[in-house]
């Protein structure tokens, strides 16, 4: 009697084993998550240095250098973005080796969208050493579009709003003041 209470429950603990065994799924993406909160970037980074560059005519140009003192990765949640609660120094260079540098004291980057959000004593200096002011700027990189609808000055302009490519050619203004040339 004893052998077959032994066999029934040998039996039955295989069969619960099997069916627990066989009910399991992996879902790599859940796998994923284990350990990591969904609020929790899932990368950080002290002191960005980073360069990007071109192979033109045989030789490497640098094209932007990005300084950072810290980045946090957040590409872990379903509309990802990069935060850089510190602020960043963007250096910018033309064809001809002419440097604009962008500082924010805030920037969060949308890889989804291609939009930068510059926040925070946002400043552009271009190679002329013209400079523009703003507390709020947005960039589109796929458009190569500069847009915000906070004051800004630039010059001797100022005004509530604007838009522009970023090389300040198209430049279409909402609200403006200052003083200015017309050309007859």
């Amino acid at each position: 009697m004893t052998k077959q209470k032994l066999h029934i429950i040998k039996n039955l603990v295989t069969a619960i084993v099997v069916t627990l065994f066989f009910s399991c799924t992996n879902d790599f993406n859940e796998v994923q998550k284990v350990g990591v909160h969904q609020n929790q970037p899932v990368g950080k980074a002290n002191n960005i240095d980073l360069k990007y560059t071109k192979f033109v005519d045989d030789t490497v140009k640098l094209i932007a250098n990005l300084l950072s003192p810290k980045m946090l990765d957040y590409s872990n949640r379903a509309f990802g973005f990069s935060e850089f609660p510190e602020g960043i120094e963007l250096r910018t260079y033309d064809d001809d080796g002419n440097r604009t540098t962008i500082t924010s004291n805030y920037a969060i980057h949308y890889p989804d969208t291609n939009i930068i959000d510059l926040q925070g004593d946002v400043r552009i200096v271009t190679s002329e050493k013209d400079t523009l002011f703003t507390e709020q700027l947005y960039y589109n990189q796929k458009l190569e579009w500069l847009f915000t609808n906070e004051p800004w000055k630039y010059g001797t302009l100022h005004g509530i709003g604007f838009d522009s490519d970023k090389n300040f050619e198209n430049f279409q203004m909402l609200e403006m003041g200052g003083e200015f040339e017309l050309d007859n």
